[in-house]
């Protein structure tokens, strides 16, 4: 059993549990004790991709930890809360309320990269321990600025009706909607969403605080939706009730992704026979005529056999496949 679950998380479920759920379901559905492991952590205010790695596909789960993510998020204007999540307690608030294009003017201040403070709490260790464990207890817990990348930060482009616009389709500027476009951009916001593609290690949370912040006023989350983690994206994931059907007989095909689909990023390599036994002994293989770089080498009946490291026409392993 190798492959990946893309788990459409709901809200209210963290990413250990998630990760029970789906050792339970391969349990019920007869696979017995299959290793298991998650590709990025979803806090459990937080809904959306979380791909999780069976059996040889957990070898890959550093990678996936490593790519970068797109997050739709919603900041309410106004509270800065201790959690910057629609659960912590307010710890400021103000009465300024921004505009859109006040919004949209500090943006590209957080586009590229950036230095920024993570949330008090967060997972991220002080002296041995979790700094929200600390912040829990009350300890007055001073996290250290780190450098992350936010590749695309803008607003969620909005969903209309109306006589011109069917419900699919984003609003486009034009005559019939000019003035309200006008409007719209200079409407107090008491909200409003936004869409970021990150980094590994960036904090939506601390991103929204200092958004709220530079538009001169405070904000915290109440909306965090992860749309896209590596090569898997909303398309791929399943839901609660899908993955329980599983459990239950449902094919294994409507709910597993094979290995390799987590490889989609990186360019494949036919391997021959010979090449592919001594790649799965671990040894260099040397000869073979293709440019440097990181490959997956797949043998004669496409099966996945390693990550290898191309180099003037070497290849070495950087991860085998025990398939």
């Amino acid at each position: 059993m190798n492959g990946w679950i893309i788990l459409d998380k709901p809200v209210g479920l963290g990413s250990t549990q998630a990760v029970g759920a789906v050792k339970r379901v391969c349990r019920e559905a007869g696979l017995g004790k299959v290793k298991v492991g998650h590709g990025g952590t979803l806090d459990p205010l937080a809904s959306g991709v979380l791909p999780i790695a069976l059996g040889e596909a957990t070898k890959l789960c550093g990678r996936m930890l490593d790519a970068s993510k797109i997050y739709d998020f919603t900041v309410q204007f106004g509270t800065e809360t201790a959690g910057l999540d629609a659960e912590g307690a307010v710890v400021a608030t103000s009465d300024i309320r921004p505009t859109r294009t006040e919004v949209e003017a500090v943006l590209p201040r957080f586009t590229g990269p950036i230095e920024q403070v993570p949330p008090a709490y967060s997972a991220i260790k002080i002296d041995g321990e979790r700094a929200y464990d600390r912040a829990r207890k009350g300890e007055a817990v001073e996290m250290k600025a780190r450098g992350v990348t936010v590749h695309s930060l803008s607003v969620r482009p909005e969903l209309v009706e109306g006589p011109f616009f069917s419900s699919d389709v984003e609003r486009k500027s034009g005559p019939s909607t000019s003035s309200g476009r006008a409007g719209e951009e200079a409407a107090i916001l008491e909200s409003l969403t936004l869409t970021a593609h990150v980094s590994k290690g960036t904090y939506i949370r601390s991103l929204a605080r200092d958004i709220a912040r530079a538009v001169g006023t405070f904000g915290h989350v109440t909306m965090l939706r992860r749309t896209k983690a590596g090569p898997f994206d909303l398309s791929h994931a399943i839901s609660l009730d899908k993955l329980n059907a599983f459990g239950q007989g449902a094919a294994q095909s409507d709910v597993i992704l094979p290995l390799e689909a987590g490889l989609v990023d990186i360019p494949a390599l036919n391997l021959s026979p010979e090449a592919a036994g001594a790649i799965r002994q671990g040894r260099v293989w040397t000869g073979e005529s293709t440019h440097d770089g990181l490959y997956w080498g797949r043998d004669s009946e496409m099966r996945p056999v390693a990550l290898i490291e191309a180099l003037a026409g070497t290849l070495k392993v950087v991860r085998g496949f025990n398939l």
